[in-house]
């Protein structure tokens, strides 16, 4: 590894830097990693990893043990920073990824999702980008990797347009701060 790499990965891991995140998102295996936790959102109604924004003052770590407890009813421990991805267009946030384990609670529905469940790898539900990426990322038990968000771009979101204009419509209503919880 370059030591140029090698400084930036460190520096992204010092708690002073950790505090600059806009979002997380939290990977959780089952017991033998062969299923990973998703959630099904109320305002845009796909499967996603569970994550959220971080509030002024917290630390990503504490931002999605918080995100999961939330949004899936489980109490967590943020074990491995997976990757720091960087958004390319206005379309998403930087967003840390962390490898979380259960530590208790039971899978629940919130306020913010309408499903929550384990899916095996060959069997996932239909994901938008980045998620997939971000899967296959955490897979890999690698040190973290730093990555700009390329998947999230303006012709995917015209793409997605034209297949399924609803969900896009409520996506972009969510980004502007209008979510349609139903």
């Amino acid at each position: 590894m370059k030591a140029a790499t090698k400084k930036s990965i460190l520096s992204f891991m010092n708690p002073k830097s950790l505090k600059s995140a806009d979002s997380v998102a939290g990977v959780v295996f089952n017991s033998d990693r062969s299923a990973v936790l998703l959630i099904k959102r109320r305002d845009v109604p796909v499967w996603v990893l569970p994550g959220g924004g971080v509030e002024p003052g917290e630390l990503p770590q504490e931002a999605i043990i918080r995100e999961m407890l939330e949004e899936t009813g489980l109490t967590v421990k943020a074990d491995r920073l997976v990757g720091i991805y960087t958004p390319i267009n206005r379309l998403a946030r930087r967003t840390k990824l962390y490898e979380c384990t259960f530590v208790s609670g039971a899978l629940s529905l919130s306020n913010e999702t309408k499903g929550v469940s384990f899916y095996r790898f060959n069997e996932l539900p239909p994901l938008p980008p980045p998620y997939r990426e971000w899967i296959d990322d955490a897979i890999a038990i690698a040190p973290p990797v730093i990555k700009p968000l390329s998947s999230v771009t303006y012709s995917a979101l015209l793409w997605n347009l034209l297949c399924h204009p609803i969900l896009v419509i409520r996506f972009l209503l969510a980004r502007l701060g209008f979510s349609i919880n139903s």
